[in-house]
């Protein structure tokens, strides 16, 4: 299968992807991440899933609403979140895979 070679992107284009990168370089968010890709979860229930605190939770929240990474909808008094975009299922993938090879390799060099 031929590689496909990427196109160049303008500055703005640039600056959008560095943001949005940025906003996944917080590990708070990451968990939050991880917990709704298990299933959707209001933040009472991510507290308890992740450990941060509610203020903490709803502040990184905000951030990856805004952004477009999870989505929030009103259920009587709750509101659910929940992945909105499925890209960070494949990021997460591609993350992992790209971690596990990397330790595989630095643990083949160790012996």
């Amino acid at each position: 299968m031929k590689k496909k070679t990427p196109k160049p992107m303008s500055a703005a284009a640039l600056g959008l992807v560095a943001a949005r990168f940025k906003l996944l370089g917080e590990p708070a968010r990451l968990s939050l991440l991880n917990a709704l890709m298990v299933k959707e979860m209001n933040v009472n229930d991510l507290v308890e899933a992740t450990g941060l605190s509610q203020a903490n939770v709803s502040k990184h929240l905000g951030q990856l609403a805004d952004a477009g990474y999870v989505h929030r909808r009103k259920e009587g008094l709750f509101t659910i979140y929940s992945i909105a975009d499925d890209s960070v299922f494949q990021l997460c993938d591609l993350m992992c895979g790209a971690i596990a090879r990397k330790l595989g390799q630095d643990l083949k060099s160790i012996a």
